[in-house]
């Protein structure tokens, strides 16, 4: 962790703060692949992030810290479809990996993954969600000119494909030959502009709308890995706090059914038919992959996870509502 200091006088070497400059830096939690700070300026308080080599997870995983660069270009990218949906980029100091954005305060603006886990479920704002994803990859689908500026297979191959789906083919050999070629179809899509991490914990619930933080593992191929992704939380948080489970399939069933009518590129059922395999298999890597799901602790919770996701991801699901409905059967019988 870099200290207060040596983020203050980056900023300063870069031109970002006066060199006579005494701000208030504030470390903030969560950050699991960059360091995170809030920064407080005459003009008001601002955001600091900037990118780690090695991400902190039990296992060895490290990733190159030009994802930064990245994630600057998708929120630019982003926010001219989705506007106040994406913060604002303020200042990017490229030479040092960190940039400086919009902060929200948390009293206004709290993180989705909290306020799930408290049972406050929100199916509209699940909608929301929904949209705000259908919207990105509508306005960037097809594009060669925004294709060209995310040519970042190798970096989502690093911080998603790989620790994820592959590392799952590797605990679960008798899984491979459904787990490699999805990771290798993935791999080769160029469809859209994707998030790559679009988690409860990375959205925050605002009195607006949502907002989309944390794109690190921006990249230009398939947008049903954002759908995907955002689903299997949803279905994990059922097993985290049982009591909310069908608050949680609400609000699952909401973004499917907010994200689908916005999808325009391509046929809504074939985007769907790609995302229910992969959330599948996303499922799987919560609890086998290189970065499990802190709250899914306990062994039972870790073998349900695992002896659910395995059958959906050897027998194959057809579409999301099809795996939501084996994952609802499974609940019950729990």
């Amino acid at each position: 962790m870099p200290s207060e200091t040596e983020i203050v006088e980056a900023l300063k070497a870069a031109g970002y703060l006066a060199p006579d400059a005494r701000p208030r830096l504030e470390c903030l939690t969560g950050g699991v692949s960059s360091d995170v700070f809030r920064l407080d300026t005459p003009a008001g308080p601002v955001c600091v992030k900037r990118a780690l080599a090695r991400l902190r997870v039990a296992a060895d995983w490290r990733a190159p810290v030009i994802r930064s660069q990245y994630e600057v270009e998708w929120l630019r990218t982003a926010r001219r479809f989705a506007g106040a949906a994406v913060p604002e980029i303020l200042f990017e100091d490229r030479s040092r990996n960190l940039f400086v954005m919009s902060f929200y305060d948390p009293q206004t603006h709290p993180v989705w993954k909290p306020e799930l886990a408290a049972g406050r479920v929100d199916a509209g704002f699940a909608g929301q969600v929904g949209r705000m994803l259908a919207t990105i990859h509508a306005g960037t689908a097809g594009s060669p000119e925004i294709a060209a500026r995310f040519e970042t297979t190798a970096l989502f191959e690093d911080l998603r494909l790989a620790p994820f789906l592959r590392r799952c083919a590797e605990v679960h050999p008798a899984l491979a030959h459904r787990l490699i070629p999805l990771a290798d179809r993935t791999a080769a899509a160029r469809i859209a502009l994707v998030h790559g991490d679009v988690s409860p914990k990375n959205i925050l619930h605002g009195p607006d709308g949502p907002v989309l933080l944390d794109a690190e593992c921006a990249w230009y191929g398939d947008p049903a890995f954002d759908l995907a992704f955002c689903s299997a939380h949803l279905l994990l948080k059922c097993v985290w706090k049982p009591d909310h489970a069908s608050a949680y399939l609400d609000a699952f069933y909401a973004l499917q059914r907010a994200y689908l009518p916005g999808v325009a590129w391509e046929s809504p059922a074939d985007l769907d038919s790609r995302a229910a395999p992969l959330a599948a298999a996303i499922l799987l890597a919560r609890v086998d992959g290189k970065s499990p799901a802190d709250y899914v602790r306990t062994p039972e919770d870790k073998g349900f996870v695992r002896d659910v996701a395995k059958r959906l991801v050897a027998e194959g699901t057809p579409a999301m509502a099809a795996l939501a409905a084996v994952w609802k059967e499974a609940l019950g019988t729990r």
